[in-house]
């Protein structure tokens, strides 16, 4: 394929989305979960119609509702009950996070690396944000959630289209202490947050999740009110990527200081808790990594 950067960012956000129907469609089950859980009206008895009609489904949630990741005492044996102990915001997330995995090959994103890999990160950065918006008494834990799970869904997007670009910008960030959307602008066109943005606008995403993905690196460009979710984000990726979980290169070399975190609402003594017990978050995790 010829090289990406004959296109401006526009023409090549259109022809990537084109090119990838099968990704820019999310199955219809998971779909018309999310346009339920995010229309006001609707009701938990909505949601249970339509999550019993995918057996898969059902046997998913579950497994991941009696996980040590969600901690609930006995054992949780119907959809239904799962509905009620959990909310209409934490089976989104399930079924996002199951239909969202069987996109996440095992493609090579360059040496060492892979979409799972990749996607295993993004599972890694979901808990993270989590955990964070928990500690940090935030209402928005779902929220946080769901934007962490899909924030470099952008590169698995640009890794379809253009497959010998994204290696070799993944290469050249190996060696390099330049921000990764540089390095991909360069090698590509066009950066993972221009397309993620994108992508998660074709999916009907909440806001929230739009403006992770656009933003996950550089919350501050964003308006104060619309940072909340962004910020929390950027700090769990890199995290993670400081971490080394999984796919680390996007996000390795943020700086994460004392400064930096305040002016963003986050103390970061609970920054600090976090990154030591994020590597067992994470594995408490192990029904959404499976």
């Amino acid at each position: 394929m010829a090289a990406a950067t004959a296109h401006d960012p526009v023409e090549l956000t259109r022809l990537a989305l084109t090119r990838v129907t099968a990704l820019a469609n999310l199955p219809e089950t998971t779909a018309r979960i999310i346009a339920t859980v995010e229309d006001p009206r609707s009701s938990a008895a909505q949601l249970h119609k339509i999550v019993s009609h995918d057996p898969a489904l059902v046997t998913r949630v579950l497994k991941v509702v009696n996980s040590a990741f969600y901690g609930l005492p006995g054992q949780i044996a119907s959809i239904e009950r799962a509905i009620v102990m959990l909310g209409l915001n934490a089976i989104k997330n399930i079924a996002v996070a199951a239909s969202l995995g069987q996109f996440f090959r095992a493609t090579k994103l360059c040496e060492g690396y892979t979409a799972r890999d990749l996607w295993t990160h993004c599972l890694s950065v979901a808990v993270a944000s989590r955990e964070l918006a928990k500690r940090l008494k935030l209402p928005i834990a779902d929220e946080a959630f769901l934007g962490g799970m899909i924030h470099d869904v952008g590169l698995l997007l640009a890794l379809q289209v253009w497959p010998e670009q994204v290696r070799a910008a993944c290469e050249h960030a190996k060696t390099s202490n330049q921000p990764f959307t540089e390095i991909e602008t360069e090698h590509v066109g066009i950066d993972h947050c221009t397309l993620g943005a994108a992508l998660a606008d074709k999916w009907q995403f909440p806001k929230t999740c739009q403006l992770v993905a656009g933003h996950h690196h550089n919350p501050a460009r964003l308006a104060e009110a619309s940072r909340q979710i962004v910020s929390v984000v950027h700090v769990a990726d890199t995290l993670a990527c400081q971490a080394g979980l999984a796919f680390p290169l996007t996000a390795a070399h943020q700086s994460l200081d004392e400064p930096e975190l305040r002016s963003m609402g986050i103390d970061p003594a609970v920054v600090a808790s976090l990154k030591s017990d994020l590597p067992e978050l994470v594995k408490a995790a192990s029904a959404f990594l499976g």
